[in-house]
This record gives structure tokens, sequence and C-alpha cells, in this order.
């Protein structure tokens, strides 16, 4: 097992083409888990000493929202269905796209657009593309369902978890926040080190880096008109902004994962000419990408108390060689 002390730097990795810090078989050329390698039994351990007074925050919008998404995709349906045959008996039918609220994204999400590539160097046309039968638990193609969210699901996504309350922090240094998180505004790295040396938060490897950037607060706020509009208005968020420097941060830091309450954890879109940091991050790094998480609650409670790390602990639907997953996330205090 590669631990973090063992990783190679940023600037230590080989380049790809026009991309740096490929990681590529860091982990072996058979793997499928990516960053959350680093999410051993020992470093699990050590963050579960973050659990000191039982409080449980959930993490997870509703899967009912946004009720019309973003990015063209599919709008959740949930329906309540009485028994045939027994009259205090009801099943739920429930059809949504794992993408279109609270998510992970996973390894066959996001690829190296200009080399149609995904991690490990893995062409797009490797991929099924439409229904995936199978059939028996016992008999399943291993090809099938490679590189599928089923590994994250069965590994868990379990450690400490970070926090970085962008919104806080920009708020008391300008007395609002100073963007419309509906901008494609970008969230400098120096604003990222800032607010967490205004927490007193540092990192430590295998960390699973959070930050509150503003779309929940955005929402909420926002009129039920405004809310349906964002679906047919062209797609800019705020994000992080997607540099070498930034980069070379999260590489260096070695989160094994990161997320955010935005529909798209980088600036979207980029600049013109600037590659999509899911391609790095996915596609170069298999790190998992979380966004439209739920942190309002979290940011409440890490400010009343003055703590902005926990135990983070998050089961992905265990489908076999799936996209994507709403995490079940939630932090212990």
């Amino acid at each position: 097992m590669t631990t973090a002390s063992k990783l190679p730097t940023f600037d230590e990795l080989p380049k790809f083409k026009d991309f740096t810090g490929c990681a590529w078989e860091v982990w072996g050329k058979d793997d499928q888990l990516g960053t959350v390698n680093l999410l051993t039994d020992d470093v699990v351990k050590e963050a579960s000493k973050e659990i000191k007074t039982g409080k449980a925050i959930c993490l997870n919008w509703p899967v009912n929202f946004p009720n019309k998404p973003v990015f063209d995709r599919k709008s959740p349906e949930h329906e309540v269905r009485r028994h045939e045959k027994f009259s205090t008996v009801f099943d739920d039918h429930l059809h949504i796209n794992t993408q279109s609220g609270t998510q992970w994204d996973g390894l066959k999400h996001f690829g190296l657009l200009q080399h149609g590539l995904f991690y490990q160097g893995t062409p797009a046309s490797f991929f099924k593309n439409g229904k995936i039968d199978i059939v028996s638990p016992t008999d399943v193609d291993p090809e099938l369902i490679k590189y599928g969210i089923h590994n994250w699901a069965q590994h868990g996504i379990c450690g400490r978890g970070v926090l970085l309350d962008m919104v806080k922090f920009y708020t008391e240094k300008h007395g609002k926040l100073p963007y419309d998180p509906w901008t494609a505004h970008p969230i400098p790295l120096e604003d990222v080190l800032a607010c967490a040396k205004a927490q007193g938060t540092t990192f430590r490897p295998a960390d699973i880096l959070i930050l509150r950037v503003g779309f929940m607060q955005r929402f909420n706020g926002a009129t039920q008109e405004e809310r349906d509009a964002l679906a047919g208005k062209e797609e800019t968020f705020a994000g992080i902004d997607q540099t070498e420097d930034m980069k070379r941060f999260l590489w260096d830091n070695h989160f094994a994962a990161i997320a955010s309450d935005m529909p798209s954890l980088e600036r979207w879109p980029p600049l013109e000419g600037v590659p999509h940091l899911h391609s790095t991050i996915l596609g170069m790094w298999g790190m998992p990408i979380g966004e439209f998480f739920d942190l309002e609650a979290l940011a409440k409670h890490c400010a009343e108390t003055g703590r902005y790390t926990f135990f983070f602990s998050s089961w992905p639907l265990n489908v076999l060689g799936g996209v994507a997953s709403p995490p079940n996330a939630a932090a212990y205090f």
C-alpha cells in the first residue's frame, strides 16, 4: 500500500501530453480506488478521535432537490404506491440522475476531454453506453463494471473531514459575500489558505476537504422563480480556480477527497483555453469530487463550536459499474 508519506510531490509526477500531475499507476496499474487508497484502517482509526460529543450532522440535500436540475439532467421523480394486495403496505418508486443533487462524481464521470481518456489512461470506448444488466452476484464481468462507484461504496469514504467556510471568511472580511455564487467567480488559492489560517485549520494527509462557497445559502434565499430559472440558463457557478498552484495544493496535501456545496466544485465554466479541473482531479488522480453538499447546518455548528474538523462518513450506493452516487454523508463531532 502506498501511503501519503511515500507519494511523489505534484512536481515529481510525470506529465501526460499537455497535462501536468499524472498519477496513473501511483497505486498500481490495476488500481480502481484512486486517492481513496489513502483512507487506510489506521487513518480511519485516528480520524475517529474527532468524535468527542457524538453530535452528528447530515450533509445530504434531500434527493428531491433541485426539482429542476442544472446541466440538462433529469428531474428527480418520487412516487409512493400502495401495495396491490395489502392496504397498509406502501412502496417507493424513485427515479433520479445520480448527479442531479448531492453527489460524488466517480471515475467514469469525467475524463481528459481533449484525449478521450479516463483514469489510468482508459479510453472512453472501454465503457458500455446504455443499460447494464447484471443478473447474478456470483457471475459479474469485472471489465463491465471496471472503475465503477461500487469500489468506493465497498471501501467507504471515511476519515477526517475539514470544512473551509469561504462564505463566513468572505462575509466577515467584506461585510457581505463579494460575489454571486451563481456566476463564474474563481476562488483563488490565496483565499483558501487565508480562510484556513483564519479558522486555525491545518491539514493532515488523507483529509477530506470540504468547501462552503455559497450555493445553498443563495438557493435557500432565492425565489422559486429564480430557482427554477437556473435549469434554463447558461451554467455559471463560483468555484475553486483552475491554476497549477491549486492543483499543487490539492495534491501535495494528499487529500483523499474534495467536496463543496456548489453544482461544480471548480469555477464554471473555465476560462477559454484552461483545462477543466475535473480532468485532473478525477481523470489524473482518481480523487472523488463531491458537489451539492448541504453544508449549512455544518457551517453553523462549526462556527458555534469553533471546530472545523470532524469525523466524516460516506457510503455511496453500491451500484456495480455506477458512474456516480448520492454520498450518504455525515459529520460527527
